[in-house]
């Protein structure tokens, strides 16, 4: 065994482990065993339970994501410090003050690829996993030869679960995979156009990390174009499940946890907005006494102090006032 086959070994045992576990669950629901349907099933809530378990990693991102914008002024001032100074000593002073910047504040500029790189393992576990079985070598862990072999001659719409664009057997493969190919690469492109379009503020757009997302944003749908050609059809449905996921979660973050400054931040304080006029006591509208641009915090408060008073009996008046 090599060195990358053995550090992926335990990876491979879980997620054949997991892998199979489903499998079982259909099976006892009544699917056919051997049908590609249940195969893309167990592979699809295998998924789920790999990115379920990245979400402390995630949340950690965000968190990393927020300081990264907080000390982004301190940073492009240093950047301006030595802006146009090509020498040795500057660009190592450069360095030294960046990464005490970083140090000071706790930020991690690649805390953002974390959670792909923690992905990729289990995606090569899953792939070798499925590469085993169309070869027909032995089964690992709890993905027994029987199995093994079921889940290599397994096909969806008649288009084996293991065979890619480039080497199908007919038709049925490459109208799948094709479809998939697409889906795949839109599902990404969309889910990056969703953070760089709504989720940055005007600080972030205008430094260099920006341009660089946006230069990504049209580079990896040609990269997934190029390596889906050869990705089998059971791992494009992983990675699909996976795209789906991201844009889910990423929908979620950006509409309730905005970044602050950005437009989706601007929306977010336009619902509060709103729903707090809904929810105001007195004819004047809680909006047009806190301002437009308030906070949802600013907005709450004017709620509280233009409340309608209780009106006070004349008894009741007469006794405060002798007191």
């Amino acid at each position: 065994m090599d060195l990358i086959g053995t550090i992926l070994w335990p990876l491979k045992w879980v997620v054949s482990a997991i892998l199979v576990g489903f499998h079982w669950v259909f099976e006892n629901l009544g699917m056919d065993p051997g049908a590609g349907i249940t195969w893309v099933l167990s592979i699809i809530f295998l998924t789920f339970v790999v990115r379920a378990a990245l979400i402390p990693i995630f949340v950690r991102q965000i968190k990393s994501q927020r300081r990264m914008l907080e000390v982004a002024p301190q940073l492009k001032k240093i950047q301006d410090k030595y802006k146009g100074k090509k020498d040795q000593f500057s660009r190592e002073a450069m360095s030294r003050e960046t990464m005490a910047l970083y140090k000071e504040t706790g930020t991690n500029p690649l805390s953002s690829c974390l959670p792909l790189l923690l992905q990729m393992p289990i995606f090569f576990s899953l792939y070798s996993v499925l590469h085993e079985a169309q070869i027909n070598k032995v089964g690992i862990g709890l993905l027994t030869d029987d199995l093994a072999k079921s889940f290599g001659n397994a096909a969806l719409f008649g288009a084996p679960l293991h065979e890619t664009f480039t080497n199908a057997s007919g038709w049925e493969v490459r109208a799948i995979a094709g479809f998939m190919i697409v889906v795949m690469t839109a599902s990404q492109f969309i889910t990056q156009l969703q953070l760089v379009a709504k989720n940055m503020s005007p600080e972030t757009k205008a430094s260099p990390m920006y341009r660089q997302q946006r230069m990504m944003l049209y580079i990896l749908p040609l990269v997934f174009i190029i390596s889906g050609l050869s990705f089998p059809l059971g791992v494009m449905f992983y990675w699909l499940a996976s795209n789906v996921w991201t844009m889910a979660q990423q929908y979620f973050v950006i509409r309730s946890m905005p970044t602050p400054g950005s437009e989706a931040a601007l929306a977010r304080e336009a619902r509060l907005a709103k729903k707090a006029q809904r929810r105001g006591t007195t004819g004047t509208p809680v909006l047009a006494e806190a301002g437009a641009g308030a906070s949802a915090a600013e907005i709450e408060a004017v709620r509280v102090t233009t409340q309608r008073q209780q009106p006070v009996g004349k008894q009741r008046s007469k006794k405060n006032g002798k007191k």
